[in-house]
């Protein structure tokens, strides 16, 4: 890397950023795919400021193509310009059949004993997420949860199972990054081809790109808190990146997702996104509804 221009420019943008981002372990710099120098800069702070090498690179590709597209370097200013990340142009070219821009409370359950329950309490979005090999198992579930959210007005996405999902008539299916990667374009056309709304799970800046890509209903970002749930392969994002992920996707309904409780509502809603989805912060509750009741509240700001 050539020393002078590109690491002054680094410091510069370090010295604006660091804050923001604070509470992350350098990476180590990726290989440069640009001799740009403000490439290289982004490349260099985004790796000290602890983003993983794709979602550097991600981060560097997009300040040199503002750099470009402005005339000016800007260490001040993160980038957060849709087109300098290379997402769809609005109207989406290719988009999922489009869901409520906020989703309000989002409630993450194991079987649909308990998607009905929350329904009835009140929560405006619930998920099934039933854990089984079993296609029998699974098709009961889904159809099970589909019924027991009739008449709540409850909108229900369904965790993995898409072609349950569809034969099921769910409202929407979430998937996570493998899975999208899994479907093969028949797949995919075959999904949307049938009405059902599409979440995406996106750990950083290249799988938002990722998932842009298909024009998912909703973004799901996380785990914005370490959570025990399930074994993540990237760290908690904080708020602060969360902040940066919300205006970059400020076209999409967007949900908050892991490790939040209610304490963390405020901060989390200040971002902008426009749901936060929990699971222990329900499941684990001493009175489950009574949990809906003050984070449906918590949702409103009051």
């Amino acid at each position: 890397m050539p020393d002078t221009a590109p690491t002054e420019l680094a410091k510069a943008i370090l010295a604006h950023h660091a804050a923001t981002f604070a509470g992350f372990s350098a990476e180590p710099v990726p290989a440069p795919t640009s001799s740009e120098p403000a490439y290289l800069a982004a490349l260099q702070a985004a790796s000290a400021l602890g983003f993983i090498a794709h979602d550097a690179e991600c981060i560097a590709r997009a300040w040199q193509a503002r750099t470009v597209r402005t005339g000016a370097v800007s260490p001040e200013t993160w980038p957060d310009a849709p087109e300098d990340f290379g997402l769809q142009a609005l109207p989406r070219a290719h988009a999922f059949t489009a869901c409520p821009k906020d989703l309000g409370l989002y409630a993450v359950l194991p079987d649909a004993a308990w998607v009905g329950r929350m329904a009835r309490a009140g929560v405006p979005t619930v998920q099934l997420r039933f854990k089984s090999d079993d296609p029998a198992a699974i098709d009961r579930e889904v159809n099970a949860a589909v019924q027991a959210v009739q008449d709540t007005g409850a909108l229900l996405f369904i965790n993995d199972h898409w072609r349950a999902a569809i034969n099921a008539g769910a409202y929407g299916i979430h998937l996570g990054q493998e899975d999208l990667d899994a479907l093969s374009a028949g797949d995919l056309q075959t999904l949307r081809n049938s009405g059902l709304r599409l979440g995406v799970s996106t750990h950083g800046y290249a799988e938002m790109v990722r998932a842009d890509a298909v024009g998912p209903s909703y973004i799901a970002m996380g785990a914005v808190f370490p959570t025990t749930l399930k074994k993540m392969a990237t760290a908690p994002q904080g708020v602060g990146r969360l902040q940066g992920y919300a205006r970059l996707l400020r076209s999409y309904p967007q949900v908050a997702i892991g490790g939040i409780g209610a304490e963390q509502f405020p901060e989390v809603l200040a971002t902008g996104v426009g749901s936060i989805a929990v699971v222990r912060a329900l499941v684990n509750a001493p009175d489950p509804e009574a949990a809906a009741a003050a984070l449906m509240q918590a949702m409103q700001g009051s």
